[in-house]
């Protein structure tokens, strides 16, 4: 069933960007992909988003839904024929939404483990805490809005940063079908993310050594970016090669 076009407001979405070495993220990848790389480091992370009047396009937005979702993504190209394309692998989707949980894979691309999440979101100050119900995951960040993006980024600046992460508007979710790959687009409506100063960021998945050793991925900066009105789009299944899956 192919998804119809859905609109409504991301009323807060958290980039959390680790730096990866790319010898160690290219075998956990299925093939086509490979990783986008800036200054020479795989780029992955968890995006935790809100959404709030989610609703097909054209319907009132009373009747829209709201949910928290984490997405475990990693910046990745490949190539169609002649043209290089980009967009973001992501081998996890958590939402503390019923809906999202049973229709993930089956209306909406994707599966969506479901997932407790804790949110306090204040005058600038985030705290953030997730937990899957299967206790394969888990997520906590501490943090308030900023200027500038920490020292030891690989990123020299926060438009730097912006400017990778917009052309990766494609996600390509993995499903039970190890060898498909779910997809969908995201449009918005304008794009300005700003930086965050993180206190606490802890990740049980990219803490995990059977995947990533140690010594081979380090937290790199976060962005915000809030109130936006967006649509999402399906791309449809690509047919993909599993590898090594970082599918949890």
């Amino acid at each position: 069933m192919r998804l119809p076009v859905i609109e409504g407001i991301i009323r807060r979405r958290i980039l959390l960007n680790y730096r990866v070495d790319p010898r160690v993220m290219q075998p956990l990848l299925p093939q086509p992909f490979r990783p986008k790389l800036h200054a020479g480091f795989a780029i992955v992370g968890v995006c935790l988003i809100r959404l709030e009047k989610i609703r097909p396009l054209g319907w009132p937005s009373l009747m829209g839904i709201a949910s928290e979702n984490a997405a475990h993504r990693v910046a990745v190209e490949w190539d169609a024929g002649a043209e290089t394309r980009e967009g973001v692998f992501i081998p996890r989707r958590d939402t503390n939404s019923l809906l999202n949980h049973y229709a993930g894979g089956r209306i909406f691309p994707g599966e969506h483990h479901f997932a407790d999440f804790t949110v306090r979101d204040r005058n600038g100050h985030i705290g953030f805490r997730m937990i899957s119900h299967d206790r394969l995951v888990k997520t906590e960040l501490r943090a308030s809005e900023a200027t500038v993006l920490p020292q030891g980024s690989v990123f020299a600046s926060p438009a730097e940063a912006s400017a990778f992460f917009e052309p990766g508007c494609v996600g390509w979710s993995a499903c039970k079908d190890p060898q498909h790959l779910d997809g969908l687009r995201l449009k918005t409506y304008e794009w300005a993310v700003r930086p965050l100063a993180v206190e606490i960021v802890r990740s049980s998945f990219f803490a995990d050594p059977t995947m990533f050793p140690a010594g081979s991925v380090e937290f790199d900066h976060a962005l915000l970016m809030r109130d936006i009105r967006h649509e999402w789009h399906s791309e449809g299944r690509m047919l993909v090669r599993p590898s090594r899956s970082i599918q949890a």
